[in-house]
């Protein structure tokens, strides 16, 4: 099992690595999936918009892009998010930025998990999982 993190041309360090891994380990068990690899990249708003266009054919920003590469309950996958749109939309939703990043990094598993978010009853279910690993990330060690 492997959780990694990295940043491309931009200056960011993610705080609490051993604590937001074990916690990721969490919401995938009680997902009842395995962790084969997870690859975080932190980058840029351009940057993840060139990702958008060049692979999902989409020519708007967003916070994150997962790529799934799972093998039945075993999961993989590349998460590409973009630090300043999490930024903006803690802003936004007037939550610690902290808080937004690690609802989005969750969100990426979620998917990886089988979870979707494009019809309001997906959607509303993939906000009640993330809230859920949210409340758990609180009694991760």
């Amino acid at each position: 099992m492997a959780i990694n993190f990295s940043n491309t041309h931009i200056a960011f360090n993610l705080k609490n690595k051993v604590k937001i891994k074990s916690w990721i380990t969490l919401v995938a068990k009680k997902e009842k999936v395995n962790i084969k690899q997870i690859n975080y990249t932190f980058m840029s708003d351009e940057e993840l918009l060139k990702i958008n266009s060049e692979y999902l054919k989409h020519t708007t920003y967003t916070d994150i892009i997962t790529f799934n590469y799972n093998e039945g309950k075993n999961i993989s996958g590349d998460i590409f998010i973009s630090i300043q749109r999490v930024k903006e939309n803690a802003e936004k939703f007037d939550v610690k930025f902290e808080e937004e990043l690690q609802r989005v990094m969750i969100h990426g598993v979620l998917h990886l998990c089988g979870y979707k978010d494009k019809t309001k009853t997906d959607s509303d279910l993939m906000r009640r999982k993330e809230n859920a690993s949210l409340h758990l990330l609180n009694k991760t060690k």
